[in-house]
């Protein structure tokens, strides 16, 4: 049987924790998965004891455990792993107090969950490490974003290598952990029919989209210094760009996986002050509509001097400078107060160079769409006759679903039950390494040098749409569009 995990979440009282973590971990109870976990322990600053941290947690699941899945007997079994211990963070003298409780009847395997501010994850590790709390067989959770540029980035990476091995640190970004993004690999690797037209001499171009409804939800000041470029494209859409851009791995080895998805993130061409203005777009929403219901631009929700300076959208054209995908652009967008939520990746075939058919030729095109959320889904837009006595021969879009699987239309998950479920066990598959984070900030920080140099403007967009009238001449300029 495999050693018992004891984890650890600083922040345990927070957002993250109690919206995210504390429900994931009760699913994975409910379905028999957490067997190898002995304790939870949150932490805070907060005085309290484990009875009334339970009570509250009760009260929050709640309301973020779907009602479907609640079962008062999964909750009395669940609760008794539920301990609390007051630990404030930047004060050494707390540490021993954990210490203890984890040397009475702990387990051989102790889980750090850091979700706290980045700039916490030095000060955290180092004194666990004083109070003795960490053995060779401790691992580390880091949550994003981790810094914010190249610099922080790396500082941070030294603080926590100090303590923890490169082995048992786990560095998570969530959208790794979704099932339409791990099923890229399955697609890309496992079908004979789609393998050999991944690349240059058959794709066209590739499109990711992350956008969201919401603003920025009272962290206009966090946001403010941060921008949709540091917040979102340093991660999620670098990580989602890597797996679709990816060589094949020699093998599902984590280290395996992770070296192709690095070299993806080296090949990355820099966007310098010399092509920023037609490469990027970057935009502010302003006040508007979204779904009929008036909301406030973001200057009026910022909670900083110099957030004119912020952009809460961004598109930009990426070039891969390698034999597969030279060519190829690249079109990744990502925003806020847009007209719809939803994450997609598009892969869109070339048209073929002649056609026999009637139809106008700027339609035919095959397209192969992931979409992670809302729904996570997979289809693939062809093309066959259209029905009817006409003399001519013409054709009609037709979309094939690849994942309506009635057998599995019931089984879901939420990303953070499969990365929390892998850290427990081990399993570093979709966690990011030190140098893909650092590849893909330098690859950032060259975007940001360009646009002071350059001097981009941010450029105001109303809500309830899909950004600023440049993110559609950035992909028009090439005789192209957006995937709606």
């Amino acid at each position: 049987m495999s050693d018992k995990v004891d984890l650890v979440i600083f922040g345990g009282t927070g957002d993250l924790s109690t919206r995210k973590l504390l429900p994931a971990l009760y699913q994975l109870h409910r379905h028999g998965l957490a067997e190898r976990l002995q304790r939870i322990i949150a932490t805070g600053r907060r005085d309290m004891d484990s009875e009334t941290f339970r009570s509250e947690a009760h009260a929050n699941l709640q309301e973020f455990v779907a009602p479907q899945d609640w079962d008062t007997a999964v909750w009395e079994s669940y609760c008794h792993n539920l301990h609390y211990v007051r630990v404030d963070a930047s004060d050494g003298g707390d540490y021993e107090r954990l210490t203890g409780l984890l040397d009475a009847d702990g387990a051989p395997i102790r889980l750090f969950y850091l979700a706290t501010l980045p700039a916490l994850y030095g000060t955290i590790c180092s004194h666990l490490q004083q109070a003795g709390a960490v053995q060779a067989q401790s691992r580390v959770v880091l949550e994003k974003p981790l810094g914010h540029d190249l610099a922080s980035c790396h500082e941070i990476n030294l603080q926590v290598a100090s303590v923890f091995s490169e082995e048992n640190t786990f560095r998570i970004d969530h959208y790794l952990g979704k099932e339409t993004v791990q099923n890229v690999m399955a697609v890309r690797f496992g079908n004979p029919l789609l393998h050999p037209v991944w690349n240059n001499t058959f794709v066209d171009n590739v499109q990711i989209t992350v956008a969201e409804e919401i603003g920025v939800e009272g962290r206009g000041g966090y946001y403010a210094k941060t921008g949709a470029l540091r917040d979102m494209v340093q991660n999620h859409l670098l990580q989602v760009l890597s797996l679709v851009a990816m060589e094949p791995p020699t093998s599902l080895d984590p280290t395996d996986i992770r070296d192709e998805k690095v070299k993806v993130l080296r090949c990355l061409e820099p966007i310098t002050a010399d092509n920023a203005r037609e490469r990027t777009v970057r935009g502010r929403y302003d006040a508007g509509a979204v779904r009929g219901e008036a909301v406030k631009g973001f200057l009026e929700e910022a909670e900083y001097k110099d957030a004119g300076a912020t952009e809460t959208f961004v598109a930009l054209k990426a070039s891969i400078n390698n034999w597969r995908w030279a060519g190829v652009p690249f079109y990744l967008r990502t925003g806020k107060r847009l007209s719809r939520r939803y994450s997609e990746i598009v892969i869109e075939f070339k048209k073929l160079s002649f056609s026999l058919f009637a139809n106008d030729p700027n339609e035919l095109t095959n397209k192969l769409v992931i979409r992670i959320q809302p729904e996570e889904t997979i289809s693939l837009h062809t093309l066959n006759k259209k029905p009817g006595l006409t003399r001519k021969l013409r054709l009609q879009p037709v979309e094939l679903h690849l994942t309506e699987d009635p057998a599995q239309k019931g089984v879901s998950y939420d990303a953070y039950e499969r990365l929390l479920l892998d850290a427990i066990n081990g399993d570093q598959t979709l966690f990011m390494r030190r140098d893909e984070v650092e590849t893909a900030w330098r690859w950032i920080d060259s975007i940001i040098a360009a646009w002071e140099e350059a001097g981009t403007p941010v450029k105001p967009y109303n809500s309830g749409t899909m950004g600023p009238g440049a993110a559609t001449a950035l992909v028009a300029v090439d005789g192209r569009s957006w995937y709606e």
